[in-house]
């Protein structure tokens, strides 16, 4: 596996754990009052100010070209942005399953039903990137996703013995909630989360317009803010009242972890797929649940260590499996770069790693490196 995909993946691996950990931290141990949707807006804003300021610099290191910038710029802003706004209204809508969901169903069975994520985002990926993968990875993705739930039994066991044990007391009281309607939401909220994440990577790897990964970035983030500012004047800012009440410097780095899990998320689909992205947040689940049981005395049973065990199994089957994948973006994105071959060199020239976000100029295109596997083909001198 190449070194910079397996940094990136890793990465986004302990980001996401220090960000679970953190949040049961905050609200769980510290209970501190502020709006998640607030948390999540300034998240975006983060993100934007960041990519802004990493593209000026990839511009300022090019050629200073006036009408290249000016060209590269209005690319970034202009009908290609479309996508990411669409992106970013299936990122709210996905948010407002969950709320639906999680109001009629108990957080034992959404635990459950999200794992179906795996396999959804794998399907999108025969589907729409016409990726085919061999018996092995398919036999990594269920032993990987029947090993996440084994690790989360002690979770979503104790939920549902509680939930039992108190249903006769609140049914006559304030009823058991639409069972069929919540499972609805959080199936429909899965097969937008893999359908989403193969749509990102679609939209990144077969760009004709051959933009990096922090214009992407920035287009996204940017279309994400009338989002969530439509949660929270819905909301009515924080639970305390108000709105930016309850905040503290934990909840700020919160809000940088989150945006920095947004950035590494993309970088992992440059530089891997959606596939290896999921199997990076899925193992995250087994180190938070380690680190929880370390700091915050969460529960750690033979189950879950054998459980955990199969999980880190499973990853290490589908990553190293030797099978070649067969994949129509890598045509496509090459394809796309031969016709535009002039207009892409000036854009490469300004965003290091021709549209990728890297900061090496001689880091290879993930297209191009699945195409050189297949032909003869010298990889051309940058």
């Amino acid at each position: 596996m190449n070194s910079t995909r397996l940094m990136v993946l890793i990465v986004l691996c302990l980001q996401n754990s220090l960000f679970t950990v953190l949040r049961r931290y905050s609200q769980g141990v510290l209970k501190e009052d502020y709006s998640k949707h607030e948390l999540l807006l300034v998240a975006e804003l983060i993100k934007i100010v960041y990519s802004a300021w990493m593209i000026s610099k990839n511009l300022k290191s090019a050629n200073n070209d006036t009408a290249a910038t000016s060209s590269v710029l209005s690319s970034s802003t202009s009908s290609s942005s479309s996508s990411m706004f669409v992106l970013a209204l299936i990122y709210g809508a996905m948010n407002i399953l969950s709320f639906i969901s999680l109001r009629n169903i108990s957080a034992g069975t959404f635990t459950i039903f999200a794992q179906c994520k795996i396999l959804t985002t794998a399907t999108f990926s025969t589907l729409i990137l016409k990726r085919s993968y061999s018996w092995t990875k398919w036999r990594s993705l269920l032993t990987l996703m029947l090993g996440v739930l084994l690790f989360s039994e002690p979770i979503w066991g104790g939920i549902f013995s509680s939930s039992n044990n108190d249903s006769d007391s609140s049914t006559n009281s304030t009823g058991t909630g639409n069972a069929l309607l919540g499972t609805t939401a959080v199936l429909i909220e899965v097969t937008l989360s893999g359908f989403a994440s193969i749509y990102f990577e679609k939209v990144i790897k077969t760009d004709p317009l051959q933009l990096g990964i922090w214009e992407r970035n920035f287009q996204l983030a940017l279309s994400s803010v009338p989002v969530y500012l439509l949660f929270i004047i819905g909301n009515g800012g924080g639970t305390a009242g108000g709105f930016f009440t309850g905040w503290s410097i934990l909840a700020f780095g919160l809000s940088v972890l989150g945006a920095a899990g947004g950035l590494l998320v993309a970088l992992s689909i440059k530089y891997g797929d959606s596939i290896l992205k999921t199997l990076a947040t899925t193992g995250a689940i087994v180190l938070t649940g380690v680190l929880d049981h370390l700091f915050l005395g969460g529960p750690l049973t033979p189950s879950m260590i054998i459980a955990g065990l199969q999980v880190i199994i499973s990853i290490c089957n589908y990553t190293f499996d030797a099978t070649v994948e067969v994949s129509a973006v890598a045509t496509e994105a090459v394809a796309a770069t031969a016709t535009n071959n002039s207009p892409s060199t000036l854009k490469s020239s300004l965003t290091p790693g021709g549209g990728g976000g890297g900061d090496d100029d001689d880091d290879d295109d993930e297209t191009e490196l699945l195409l050189l596997r297949r032909s003869p083909m010298k990889r051309a001198e940058p």
